[in-house]
């Protein structure tokens, strides 16, 4: 049992925007019910979104012992049928309405506007005695890969994350990320260990609904991706009056410095914590956190390891780097490095393949307090004209220097450089070539209506690859 949901009573678990209310005791009471109606530990197909019926699913699982492979409900039915007939689960919750999608099941209970279907598969795979969760790192494409995660790894990691952000019953997150992604699950995860309230919509920040819940609901956190804050910016956030807000955090990606240092200024001026941090579904959600007091001091940096966790620095050639300011790849160890990863139905029965210990696949730096500094990704560079390119301080530059929506990608020697609003092609392109000193021809800038991201707000570099060729677009 990953959460002792009986100890908090009468406190309010759970609040979505209709003014629906589920306290720790009432939650308890149909946690048990739901996982009754299963009876046993199996695979559960949970398709999910920011409501009290998802959420109540979730936890009745992890506490029972059944295993759920979280998805969002708006995974295109094709894919959702190809990966039910890879891992033959038992079990679907879904949202009600979509039960007549799904053919050969029948639904056994219901509660909150969600069902649960009973699936009719020929087989059913073995689970190892320590996979509590199975989490895709892919969105909405619907790979088959998912992330083994055990019930230390996601204990473990909800303890750190309360401990350093310093939660308690007090707390009210808003939702402003899926729950099927990592960095929105650990959200709720840490915050139901300490009795919190769960603020839940399914609504966007772009939208007026979601501030009139903000404000009505009294939200005192919540936390964004890179894309998110950029949004903030340009809807001119700091100017929203928002009196319980205490604190903001952010993950997912690295922030460009500009915003890092606006957003940290704003949070000390302000009375409040911006707290930057990093993580990957391997590590189960978060391996480092930049803490609010260092938030200007540090920009730009992403901080120091989770409490029980620990960071160095490899280079090419797998030795450990002693000094200050050298770029190699960062290296996490920590109870809550996943199990490893599941491709088919019979990966389920693996058990622990990384043993705390996880190549991020990150290039960072640390500074001579200790405090590290991602600058890409191992695999995020091209060789142009035999010049090494980092494509993510690519993206933050364009990012900087215009305020726009720019994604880089490509192949050696063909650097594509993807932005949002037409007109702008030709100067982004001189600019970068000035910046990098390369020459022009190298460069090659798409205009796209807008960038494709998965569920989490991160962009789909393998669906920019079909524009490569295409050259500069002015329109």
């Amino acid at each position: 049992m990953l959460w002792d949901l009986k100890q908090f009573g009468d406190n309010t678990a759970l609040l979505d925007e209709m003014g629906v209310t589920l306290t720790y005791a009432q939650l308890n009471a149909e946690v048990e019910t739901l996982s009754n109606a299963v009876g046993r530990r199996c695979l559960v197909f949970c398709l999910c979104e920011n409501s009290i019926g998802s959420v109540l699913g979730y936890v009745a699982f992890m506490n029972a012992g059944i295993v759920p492979l979280l998805l969002n409900r708006h995974l295109d039915l094709a894919l959702l049928e190809n990966l039910l007939s890879t891992y033959c689960p038992s079990y679907i919750w879904l949202p009600g309405e979509q039960t007549g999608q799904i053919s050969r099941t029948e639904p056994v209970y219901e509660a909150r506007g969600y069902c649960l279907l009973r699936t009719h598969y020929d087989k059913e795979y073995t689970l190892h005695p320590e996979l509590a969760l199975l989490l895709t790192t892919s969105g909405s494409t619907g790979s088959p890969k998912f992330v083994r995660q055990s019930y230390e790894n996601v204990l473990n990691n909800a303890r750190a994350i309360a401990n350093y952000l310093e939660l308690d019953e007090t707390e009210r997150p808003i939702t402003t990320l899926p729950m099927n992604y990592t960095y929105g699950l650990s959200i709720i995860n840490s915050h139901l260990l300490m009795g919190a309230t769960l603020l839940l919509t399914d609504k966007s920040i772009m939208q007026r609904e979601f501030w009139s819940f903000f404000r009505e609901a009294r939200a005192t956190s919540f936390g964004g991706v890179p894309y998110t804050y950029e949004m903030l910016d340009r809807m001119r956030f700091q100017r929203m009056a928002l009196p319980a807000l205490r604190t903001m955090t952010q993950a997912g990606g690295k922030l460009t410095p500009e915003l890092h240092q606006k957003f940290a200024k704003y949070a000390v001026e302000n009375g409040r914590k911006f707290i930057v941090m990093y993580g990957q579904c391997e590590a189960t959600a978060r391996m480092g956190y930049l803490p609010a007091d260092k938030a200007l001091e540090k920009c730009g940096s992403m901080g120091i390891a989770i409490p029980g966790g620990k960071f160095r620095l490899v280079d090419a050639k797998g030795n450990e780097i002693t000094a200050p300011r050298v770029t190699g790849e960062l290296v996490y160890e920590g109870r809550n490095v996943t199990l490893g990863y599941a491709e088919r139905g019979e990966d389920l029965s693996k058990g622990d393949e990384r043993h705390g210990v996880l190549e991020t696949g990150d290039m960072a730096q640390f500074d001579e307090d200790g405090y590290f500094y991602i600058v890409g990704r191992k695999k995020r560079f091209l060789k142009i004209y035999g010049n090494r390119v980092n494509l993510d301080e690519v993206d933050r530059m364009v990012k900087g220097a215009f305020n726009l929506e720019c994604a880089s990608a490509g192949t050696d020697d063909h650097l594509y450089l993807f932005i949002t609003e037409a007109g702008r092609a030709q100067e982004v392109r001189d600019f970068v070539a000035r910046k990098t000193k390369l020459n022009p021809a190298a460069f090659k800038v798409v205009t796209l209506e807008e960038i494709p991201k998965n569920d989490s707000g991160k962009v789909l570099f393998r669906e920019l690859e079909k524009y490569y060729e295409r050259g500069v677009s002015e329109k």
